[in-house]
């Protein structure tokens, strides 16, 4: 019976009561309700026990006995309840262990329930407890994810005060930590994440990937001496692998974790499993106060957007939808909690207004720089140099839609071309494959066949590609949108 209790619980207990009184066995709510129950065959008789403990209640609670026995023709009905009502409440309280066997009732039978009732209440209780507990951590879970997502979507102090309740504190500035664990692993990650920096870091469970733990940690250094967090990670859990992002405000926080990812995937090529983002500035802070008019010009009619029934998404629904829509493409179901047919109606809805074809790579590129731009504070950016000579704003870029068309006069400044020959130098010369997968929309098998070689080859020259460049390519969040517009600035600089 102890043994049952330890490795199988309530359940196992019920079916070994079953067997040993040849009929059914189980545990019924004061309402009538059977929470567990167990039946010696497949087709065993299922006695009415609500009728049983509404006829056996009132003995059990108005006499104070501690059992009750109800014929019921050719089977007996034993009730035993696994708690003591309160004096007085005139009504049942307690679950009832609820036996039915054939009459005549076997020897012994009654004494072994009687045992049966203090291991049983034990079990009850603890699964009761872990019930709560795994509802507790999963309402912490999620209110973890949820904080994430305010502050990858900007909406800094709203995150601050819902992070109030749980703890730490939010860190600012904060390096953003990925760590790709072993199937089934988070928890265990979490714990030795906790236990290397003293529980000072945010960790949150991925939402869209379920092997990957999010950590938001503080940016200043470690004192002289002591193994940063992220290394220790590395170091003590052998299957993980670790990218880290540069130091970062908290607002920016949706820039650290595509650093994070893009470092993550140099990661896995390293004997370390270790990696740190490498590759800066970031593309929205080189397109100086012309990109911040260029970028509010284009999202004005999303932002200025007033739905037209109370239950349509607002202007900052669909900014969130866009926004992880983008860095995670179809994963954005799991990030944003919705059904596949209302992010793709969302997605509709966002192209009309914006006047963009969100099918193609060059305006997802323009939203993308558009939607980080208008996230940065534009002190933060390059300044506008004086300069001349250059496109007209208003001719669309090719490949672009008319709306997004302005964006080739911002990527003609000096600044964002240095930001390109940056992005692009490490491929220098070897621009081949690159340029035809961004040409195919970033898709691998129109590339590989364009290319001539297979799918699989395409892939392998992309994974390496990702080495080289250190950005995450084949999985979202990808660097192609930063290459096609690293790209289409070369290009224009060779053309003037």
């Amino acid at each position: 019976m102890h043994r049952l209790a330890r490795t199988g619980g309530t359940a196992e207990l019920l079916r070994w009561l079953a067997g040993r009184a040849e009929g059914w066995a189980g545990l019924v709510g004061p309402d009538g309700t059977v929470l567990h129950a167990a039946a010696r065959t497949a087709g065993a008789m299922v006695p009415d026990v609500a009728g049983l403990v509404a006829e056996g209640a009132s003995a059990l609670t108005e006499r104070g006995v501690q059992a009750y026995s109800v014929d019921t023709g050719a089977y007996t009905a034993l009730l035993f309840p696994l708690g003591v009502s309160p004096p007085g409440a005139g009504a049942l309280s307690a679950p009832v262990l609820a036996v039915v066997t054939p009459r005549p009732v076997a020897a012994g039978l009654a004494t072994l329930l009687a045992d049966v009732v203090l291991p049983l209440s034990l079990c009850l209780q603890a699964e009761t407890l872990e019930r709560k507990r795994r509802r507790v951590d999963l309402a912490e879970s999620r209110g973890r994810e949820a904080v994430l997502h305010l502050l990858m979507t900007g909406q800094l102090s709203i995150a601050q005060q819902v992070a109030g309740a749980l703890r730490p504190r939010l860190p600012d500035p904060v390096r953003v930590c990925v760590v790709e664990c072993s199937g089934g692993g988070r928890d265990e990650v979490a714990r030795v994440c906790v236990n290397a920096d003293g529980g000072r870091s945010w960790i949150v469970r991925c939402p869209v990937y379920a092997r990957h733990l999010i950590l938001v940690m503080p940016a200043e250094a470690p004192e002289p001496g002591a193994v940063p967090p992220d290394e220790t990670v590395a170091a003590r859990v052998g299957d993980c692998v670790v990218g880290v992002s540069e130091p970062v405000p908290l607002a920016d926080t949706a820039t650290g974790y595509r650093q994070a990812f893009h470092a993550l995937a140099v990661a896995r090529e390293l004997p370390t499993r270790h990696a740190r983002f490498g590759v800066s500035p970031d593309s929205a802070l080189v397109v100086g106060p012309a990109g911040h008019r260029w970028a509010d010009e284009l999202l004005r009619p999303l932002l200025t957007h007033v739905p037209r029934r109370a239950q349509d998404p607002g202007s900052q629904e669909l900014l969130a939808t866009a926004a992880s829509w983008l860095a995670f493409s179809s994963h954005a179901t799991e990030h944003l909690k919705v059904h596949r047919n209302t992010l793709a109606a969302r997605l509709r809805l966002i192209g009309e207004l914006l006047g963009l074809d969100l099918h193609r790579l060059a305006d997802q590129a323009a939203l993308d720089l558009a939607l980080r731009v208008r996230s940065t504070p534009a002190p933060a950016c390059t300044p506008e140099p004086a300069q001349s000579g250059s496109p007209a704003s208003g001719s669309p870029a090719s490949g672009t839609s008319e709306a997004a068309g302005g964006l080739d006069a911002i990527l003609v400044r000096p600044a964002v071309r240095d930001w390109a020959d940056q992005q692009l130098a490490p491929v220098l010369g070897a621009e081949e494959t690159l340029r035809t997968w961004v040409r195919c929309e970033g898709r691998i098998g129109p590339a590989a066949a364009e290319l001539g070689i297979s799918v699989p080859g395409a892939r392998k020259r992309l994974t390496r590609l990702e080495t080289v460049l250190q950005r995450s390519l084949l999985r979202p969040p990808s660097a192609r949108y930063d290459l096609w517009l690293a790209l289409r600035s070369r290009d224009l600089t060779a053309a003037a």
